[in-house]
């Protein structure tokens, strides 16, 4: 079950990976433009937004990866708290932008959440 709870908490954290690179690097590319429907005038005015949200996809990432590298009791929870934090940002999201938040990110991370308390 560790392995199973690692790979998933891997998978969260490769998810705010690809979201980092597609809001700081490719959000005025036909893939970021794609993600919410704008035109390259609409990318380009949203682009800061859009480069900050990447930094905070990063973060998460960066504590998932952490959470899995460090020796327990660290690694635990750090894997718990940044997980919470990525599934409070989903419910928030699917609230707020759009209900494809819940599968895309609030899903995942509660997966892995119970993976890694039922690891343990």
């Amino acid at each position: 079950m560790h392995v199973l709870a690692n790979v998933l908490v891997a998978a969260v954290a490769a998810f705010h990976l690809y979201v980092l690179i597609l809001e700081m690097f490719l959000w005025q590319g036909p893939r970021g433009r794609a993600l919410h429907g704008l035109d390259p005038a609409g990318a380009r005015a949203t682009a800061p937004l859009a480069a900050n949200q990447g930094l905070y996809n990063g973060f998460l990432a960066a504590g998932l990866v952490w959470g899995l590298v460090a020796a327990d009791p660290v690694g635990f929870q750090a894997q718990v708290f940044f997980l919470c934090c990525v599934i409070l940002a989903g419910a928030y999201g699917a609230v707020t932008a759009s209900r494809k938040i819940l599968y895309v990110q609030f899903a995942p991370a509660a997966v892995a959440l119970a993976a890694v308390l039922l690891a343990t």
